[in-house]
């Protein structure tokens, strides 16, 4: 996230003690991206809204519907789907092609608007398909 802040800086000509976003509103959206509210992909939404004074770091998630999706149950769910919708990517992962784990994981993401745990996802295949 600090190179969207510098890069924004630079592109705004701002210093530090310019930016739009605060110390504290940062600092909790990096507390929403470590305790897995966001993934790294919504936490640039968030970004771009504090960027633009849309509101807090909370209310914008809630507004925008960025909340990440940790429910392993429901991450499992979409996972399935995922793998009865590509028999033939699951077989070359079977067969040996570790790479198209991150099609999978891409079409899960896909699935869930971006929403679902990339990183539980990826586990949940890797468990379900070996």
């Amino acid at each position: 996230m600090s190179g969207e802040l510098f890069a924004n800086l630079n592109k705004s000509e701002l210093t530090i003690s310019e930016s739009p976003i605060s110390t504290d509103q940062f600092a909790l959206l990096l507390d929403r991206i470590a305790d897995k509210t966001l993934s790294g992909n919504t936490a640039k939404q968030v970004f771009a809204a504090l960027w633009e004074k849309e509101g807090e770091v909370d209310s914008i998630i809630e507004s925008k519907g960025l909340k990440q999706i940790s429910d392993t149950g429901a991450v499992e769910a979409i996972v399935d789907e995922v793998i009865a919708a590509c028999p033939e990517q699951v077989q070359q992962f079977k067969d040996g092609n570790e790479k198209v784990i991150g099609f999978l994981v891409g079409q899960v993401m896909q699935k869930s608007r971006g929403k679902a745990n990339p990183q539980m996802a990826n586990e949940l295949l890797k468990n379900k398909l070996v």
